[in-house]
């Protein structure tokens, strides 16, 4: 289990946000760091970690897309073919992110159409850059209204259910576009209130392409239930939880812990 850190970034500041409560401008507000994005990707590179997400939470167009992006910009530039980076990513905008020092861009919105995975987008966003360069984000709410049950991908800055299922049959099926998987499990993403363990242990059950877990971390008891839960394979993101955004988790010794489970698998 790889530690992989995140740097979101939301109206030009780096920001721990609650995931639910995305909306323009405005949403819920766990940390607003002092430093900026560049200091965070200097950080990380200090202790060789890979892997990263850089994530933009504004919407293209909108008010504070420009000051995120630029942001975003500076920290890839910062550590350079390290971090990957997504939020409104699409064939035509995805070489600026990796000319500027992006591994990985990571798409979710644009490879869907109408709540359904448009496989048409998904060959456009892989000849442009290349699967090798893909990583796609099967971020995740429950959804059970009596008809319908499970955990749904959502799009639009996690707001819009799609009709696609997280499930081990999509990771495999999706195999051939993408070289990793980035999973949020949005219900619990900036609550720190203890991971999804159903989501956990689908990842779990999959076995391909490096896929990371996001949402809800909170102690070491929930790096070791993932740890569990994940077999050892899927990685694991803090953010909220991290003392680098005001939690009581220290990085360190996250670092390694998640690199002793590492040694043990």
């Amino acid at each position: 289990m790889e530690f992989r850190p995140c740097i979101d970034i939301h109206n030009g500041k780096v920001k721990q946000i609650v995931g639910g409560t995305l909306s323009g401008t405005a949403a819920k507000e766990n940390f607003v760091a002092e430093q900026d994005a560049a200091f965070y990707a200097r950080f990380y590179g200090s202790y060789g970690i890979r892997g990263g997400h850089v994530i933009l939470l504004n919407g293209v167009g909108t008010e504070g897309y420009e000051e995120t992006k630029a942001q975003a910009l500076q920290a890839l530039k910062a550590y350079p073919g390290r971090l990957q980076v997504g939020g409104g990513i699409t064939p035509e905008n995805a070489e600026i992110f990796l000319d500027a020092g992006a591994s990985h861009v990571i798409v979710t919105s644009y490879v869907f159409r109408e709540g359904r995975i448009d496989l048409e987008r998904m060959e456009k966003m892989v000849r442009a850059v290349g699967r090798e360069h893909l990583v796609l984000d099967y971020s995740c709410r429950k959804k059970e209204d009596g008809r319908e049950h499970g955990y749904y991908i959502v799009t639009d800055r996690w707001s819009r259910y799609t009709d696609t299922v997280l499930d081990v049959q999509l990771l495999k099926d999706s195999e051939q576009y993408a070289g990793e998987y980035l999973i949020h499990a949005v219900d619990v993403e900036g609550k720190a209130s203890g991971i999804e363990t159903e989501v956990a242990r689908c990842l779990g059950e999959y076995e391909g392409v490096p896929v990371t877990y996001a949402g809800g971390i909170h102690s070491f008891a929930d790096l070791e239930e993932l740890a569990q839960l994940g077999r050892g394979h899927v990685n694991a993101t803090v953010g909220s939880a991290l003392d680098l955004f005001g939690g009581k988790m220290v990085f360190q010794e996250v670092l390694e812990f998640c690199r002793q489970t590492e040694k043990k698998v």
